[in-house]
């Protein structure tokens, strides 16, 4: 029997064959790429992790995993209250599933799914270049229109900044985007989070003013974006600096 092609039976049936077919190969396609796009956001996050540190900021997405364990030497969670959660401290390989080891803390799942800071984990991770020890706490806020994050390294004594990598989900480009950028990034190097022997914010300032060793100046025509900046810093590195003071 011939099969009418004009018929609507026809295309209705052709139309689901085809959707059925395509969406079975893009659904194998994604299912395959996973593996691979798991890959490269962890690289991505050990990228960051390291590019903050003196001297490693040229370091590449696809070199980071090979040289991460070189420099990043301990993991640990902390507790608002700046002490060690119990079991969280890791070397070596990173385990995906482990929910203990700082590395798989999702800090821009925490900050859209507990509102209370005093209740969020704060990842730290305990580093070595050239001898030196240095500590990278990571930072999470929102800007203008969604989140924006970073990568603080501080000395041995958790009281200068040594370097600062920012990023953003969906920043103004031209704008709020540019905390991304080496001026914006840089300035942060030789700041202090330390004001006789007390923990004292860095303030992000609107370009043009003055500047003590604790203030930086903001994006031009970025307000939103500066303050999510500050304020995300402001929020975290009390954390991280009230440990490492304990724990010289």
């Amino acid at each position: 029997m011939a099969v009418n092609k004009d018929s609507n039976i026809y295309t209705i049936i052709f139309a689901i064959i085809l959707v059925v077919i395509v969406g079975g190969l893009l659904a194998f396609i994604s299912t395959s790429l996973k593996p691979m796009q798991d890959e490269n956001l962890k690289n991505e996050k050990k990228q960051s992790i390291l590019n903050c540190l003196p001297g490693l900021k040229e370091i590449a997405r696809e070199d980071a995993g090979g040289v991460f364990s070189k420099y990043v030497k301990e993991r640990v969670i902390l507790n608002f209250n700046s002490s060690m959660l119990e079991n969280s401290s890791k070397t070596g390989e990173i385990n995906s599933k482990d929910t203990l080891d700082a590395f798989n803390i999702d800090l821009l799942k925490e900050s859209k799914t507990i509102t209370d800071i005093s209740n969020r984990n704060y990842p730290l991770f305990v580093c070595e270049v050239d001898g030196k020890k240095y500590y990278v706490a990571p930072v999470m806020g929102k800007g203008l229109w969604a989140a924006v994050w970073g990568y603080i390294a501080l000395d041995s004594e958790g009281k200068m900044i040594e370097g600062a990598v920012f990023d953003h989900k969906s920043e103004t480009p031209g704008l709020g985007a540019e905390i991304t950028e080496d001026f914006f990034e840089d300035q942060f190097i030789g700041k202090s989070i330390d004001e006789n022997d007390r923990y004292s914010r860095i303030e992000v300032k609107k370009p043009g003013n003055e500047l003590n060793s604790h203030q930086v100046d903001g994006i031009s025509g970025g307000t939103f974006t500066s303050v999510g900046v500050e304020k995300m810093m402001t929020s975290a590195l009390e954390v991280y600096y009230n440990y490492i003071r304990n724990n010289k």
